[in-house]
């Protein structure tokens, strides 16, 4: 049965004929009828006016706002091309009224191979070599390169600029930064890295975040770094737009003004950049199990498919209009073209305008990601951090595009949580040999970017070759960016953006001389640092990655041997340019000097006898203020001692070994560690420090444990506010411990307890280590120090062997060179961790960040104030480079400090703050050792061998 057709009730006034009539209108209703039609009129009146301006069909669209649209479509379907260099007359960042200069008797990287090299040779380094001449720089661009440019031909008024035969290459690039948006010193208030409102927010822009008054923008320039692309950060799966800038800001570095656009390295924007992440980050911010996610790495993948299918359908959209625009008119459209700004990011680098920069460390975050580009049809420039990379080389090739992704990584920063666990500091070299791209970054700030080309030349000492370690901070970056007709070498036509540098850019502690960003010189009196100059050399390293496990000999020979650094000589010690012998046995080291008897005795005995080119004898490495020992993945709780404001404890109950930090520390020379357990976060102490040996099986085991209670420490640094509230309360809390101690008032039943610790402090028999950085808390804990001895004075504390007062060592000290004299006077010690701050934290917002911007740094003051000064390390991960900062605090020291001294700071300086005779433990210099070839102040030497003292040597050849 038909439903009842229901029929609206008429709109007119007038009734139908076949109802009944109805009764005359109100006067009140007619005038509003004829207002109503009044109104009518007026709009339709209007409609006739801009009639020129709508559409005459059936629909009323702005033919002006349709006539836009189709312009729309043909920039939606140009795709960009790397801006040329060549053929410029000049830099469209030059700035009217900068004078060309000519940088005279330089020492040139060009970042290429000699014409006619095949591409075969270049791969393998055969045609790049440092080659001597001058570069001449007008408007911003490189004019002439070559050998004696003759100033004749040269306008008449430029500038000089004598090199000194000194290396000359072009700027160094970071490919991975977060400067000018997570500004230092960190503020809550000048934070900008991630937005975090939602997981997918390709709608944001690093650019509207970006602070050019950041003060750290100068320092990483100072360190070379003339441009950087700067990435929202990694909390969000698909994190916004980067933009690549360079470090020249304001007036006083040759610009007009002070302004954002005004850094951007390409003025024009040819290509766009984004920044996306997969793995723990994004599910650790967003994972809340049944209110939103995603909370897995499942969960992260379907968000990236959903965000890409939205932008997918937005194209789809668009060209479908485009297509039927150009058909049949744009005056024949009843709708606009679609646009949706929350997806016109991600549709533009489904179109290939936007190059895509993605943070994956692991195999399925590597797989999965390359299997959204091959689904979705775009490229990828580049997997940051990309530590698992280097297993999977074939998943990066099936990438979508013309050419695998870079992998964007750090030299040897990682076990900091579960997805950088697994990595190696043979990545780059590995990825190389597999064809493909390793570029080194900063991400800035995990990383100081001042130092990232220390970064490239790691890899090189790790086995990549030079000429790509130099191109993993120049060239390749500058091809990935889009860029690589105008940044990354040293030719005509390319940005005068340029370094001097006082010694070899891979090589220990290298330091800018002076820096031009688009030909102007960005220093005007830089310091520069007093170093024996040394022509720079392109070093072949060993071609076979080196043996990760270690054979155990307690008998071994090592001819070779250049330098000895063993505290007890004996007449037959090497010294410096004999080839001397090592003879090892039953762990020990029974001779130094010609060893004829032993190496005769060899012979019939079949003990191995290891050849060394310029092989060094030195005592092994200590850290101390790590957590090595008692923490193995720092961001997994479950692998760590853990951490409390409120509990004091030992770190001797928590060690923990067998774990891959104790076994590379061990490997690289790093035999002891003194650590305490965590006050707050990594880098920070309260407790009793234990020190223990790295090669030890369990705690139980003969010699694992040298000694059980070191010093007791305290954190005053900024994580002190967490459980204090207050500076001042931290520093009047440990006060009233000490004094409490000093007169005996507590009641000490527990000899294991806090009370009974601080006993031992004021009575001079163990030492106090405080974390700090800041001036003003140092001062205020030398006055601490000073009360608490007169209060030990008054009351005749200490005991025969120790003076009274307390045994005092600074550990963190930033700012410690501002109290440097004070500091000698009162005879405290300082272990400077990290060695060079970059004022990351407010508390270290005056350190000293070394030349070309200020006159050494930290340890440089304390050394010449007669302060004993040890090297520390804030994160374990630096076990590997130990030496290495060493050697920059030697290389970069002016002479003021020697190779012994040197290693004395990764060594026995530690030992003499401490109090701790002999190195701790009784245990004699010859027991413990460690056999390099080469410097281990330098880059790529290698441990050979390593004496603990346990009667075994481990071997690594």
């Amino acid at each position: 049965m038909e439903h009842e057709k229901i029929e609206l009730p008429p709109y007119s006034a007038v009734a139908s004929p076949d109802r009944p009539r109805c009764r005359p209108m109100r006067r009140s209703r007619s005038l509003r009828v004829f207002a109503l039609a009044c109104l009518a009129f007026i709009v339709y009146a209007q409609w006739r006016q801009i009639g020129s301006d709508v559409k005459t069909g059936s629909s009323l669209l702005s033919i002006e706002k349709l006539e836009g649209d189709l312009e729309v479509c043909s920039k939606l379907r140009s795709k960009p091309q790397d801006p040329i260099g060549a053929g410029r007359g000049r830099n469209a960042r030059y700035i009217d009224g900068h004078k060309p200069t000519l940088i005279k008797n330089a020492t040139i990287w060009v970042g290429e191979p000699v014409e006619g090299a095949s591409d075969e040779d270049a791969r393998t380094g055969k045609g790049y070599s440092w080659v001597s001449g001058d570069v001449f720089v007008e408007y911003g661009l490189i004019k002439k390169v070559g050998k004696d440019v003759d100033g004749s031909y040269l306008s008449s008024d430029y500038l000089v600029f004598d090199a000194q035969g000194r290396p000359l290459t072009t700027g160094i690039i970071d490919m991975h930064s977060h400067a000018g948006v997570d500004s230092l010193p960190e503020l809550w208030g000048n934070e900008d890295t991630n937005e975090m409102s939602s997981d997918i927010t390709p709608y944001v822009r690093s650019i509207d975040g970006l602070q050019p008054n950041d003060h750290q923008l100068q320092v990483i320039k100072s360190g070379g770094v003339t441009t950087s692309l700067v990435l929202p950060g990694s909390g969000n799966n698909i994190g916004g737009e980067a933009f690549v800038i360079k470090h020249a800001v304001g007036e006083a570095d040759g610009r007009n003004e002070t302004s954002d656009t005004d850094m951007l390295a390409d003025p024009d924007r040819a290509w766009r950049y984004i920044k996306m992440a997969c793995g723990e980050n994004a599910k650790r911010v967003y994972g809340k199990v049944g209110e939103h996610g995603p909370v897995s790495r499942l969960g992260e993948s379907w968000e990236f498919r959903h965000a890409f299918e939205q932008a997918a359908n937005l194209v789809r959209s668009q060209d479908d209009w485009c297509n039927v625009a150009e058909s049949v008119g744009v005056r024949n459209m009843d709708i606009y073209l679609p646009q949706e700004l929350r997806w016109e990011t991600l549709g533009a680098v489904l179109r290939g305008q936007v190059h895509v920069n993605t943070h994956c460390y692991t195999i399925p975050d590597l797989e999965a990601f390359v299997d959204h580009t091959n689904e979705f049809k775009f490229p990828i420039r580049a997997f940051h951090h990309a530590h698992q990379t280097f297993l999977v080389p074939e998943i990066l090739k099936r990438a979508y595009g013309d050419s695998p992704p870079a992998s964007a990584l750090f030299a040897d920063n990682m076990w900091y949580k579960a997805e950088s666990y697994i990595g190696s500091e043979y990545a780059g070299k590995v990825l190389y040999e597999n064809g493909l791209t390793p570029i080194y970054v900063s991400d800035n700030p995990v990383l100081n970017a001042q130092h990232v080309v220390f970064e490239a030349a790691k890899s090189f000492g790790y086995g990549l070759p030079y000429h790509a370690a130099m191109a993993s901070v120049t060239t390749a970056p500058a091809e990935r960016l889009g860029l690589g007709q105008r940044l990354g070498k040293i030719k005509p036509g390319y940005d005068a953006d340029i370094v001097v540098w006082d010694s070899d850019p891979m090589s220990v502690g290298a330091t800018p001389v002076q820096i031009w960003i688009d030909g102007t010189a960005q220093f005007k009196d830089p310091v520069e640092l007093k170093k024996p100059y040394e022509a720079p050399v392109i070093a072949v390293k060993e071609a076979s990655v080196p043996v990760e496990e270690p054979t155990i000999d307690g008998d071994v020979i090592f001819t070779g041997v250049a330098k000895s650094f063993i505290s007890d000589r004996s007449s037959q010690e090497a010294t410096e340019g004999q080839n001397s012998t090592v003879a090892i046995s039953n762990g020990k080291i029974t001779c130094i000097g010609t060893c004829a008897a032993e190496l005769q005795s060899a012979a019939t005995s079949g003990v191995k006898v290891i050849a060394l080119k310029n092989g060094y004898l030195t005592k092994p490495f200590t850290v101390f203020g790590s957590t090595i020992g008692l923490n193995a993945i720092d961001a997994e709780k479950d692998t760590d001692n853990g951490a409390g404001t409120s509990i004091f404890s030992r770190g001797v109950d928590g060690l923990a070994f067998d774990t891959k930090k104790l076994h590379y520390a061990h490997k690289y020379g790093v035999t002891r560690a003194i650590s305490a357990p965590k006050y707050t976060g990594q880098g920070t102490h309260q407790g009793t420090s234990v020190g223990c040996h790295t090669g030890a099986k369990h705690a139980l085991e003969e010699g694992a444990v040298f000694a059980d209670d070191v010093a007791v420490h305290y954190t005053l640094d900024l994580a002190s506010k967490s459980g204090s509230t207050s500076i001042s309360n931290a520093v009047g809390t440990l006060r009233r411990k000490l004094l409490e101690a000093v007169d005996g008032s507590a009641n000490v039943t527990d000899a294991y307890s806090e009370a009974a610790f601080l006993a031992k402090v004021v009575n001079g028999t163990m030492p106090l280590a405080i974390t700090v950085h800041s001036a003003d808390v140092i001062a205020s804990v030398l006055k601490v120090k000073t009360a608490v001895d007169s209060a030990i004075t008054t009351s005749s504390r200490g005991t025969d062997s120790s003076p009274p007062g307390i045994n005092l060592v600074i550990i963190g000290g930033a700012e410690s060179f501002l109290l440097a004299d004070e500091l000698a006077a009162a005879g405290v010690g300082v272990v400077l961790s990290p060695l060079l701050s970059y004022r990351s934290t407010w508390d270290q917002r005056r350190a000293l960040t070394g030349a070309p911007l200020t006159n050494g740094t930290a340890v440089d003051a304390l050394v010449a104030a007669g302060v004993i000064t040890a090297i520390g390390i804030e994160e374990d991960w630096l076990v590997r480079d130990v030496g290495l900062l060493a050697g920059i605090a030697y290389r970069n020291g002016g002479g003021a400090i020697g190779e012994r001294e040197a290693l004395e700071m990764v060594g026995g300086n530690v030992y003499d703050m401490l109090g701790l005779k002999g190195g701790g433990g009784g245990v004699g210099v010859r027991d413990e050792f460690v056999v390099f070839e080469g410097s281990p102040l330098e880059v790529g030497a290698r441990v050979r061998a390593v004496g603990d003292g346990t009667g075994n040597v481990s071997v690594l050849v």
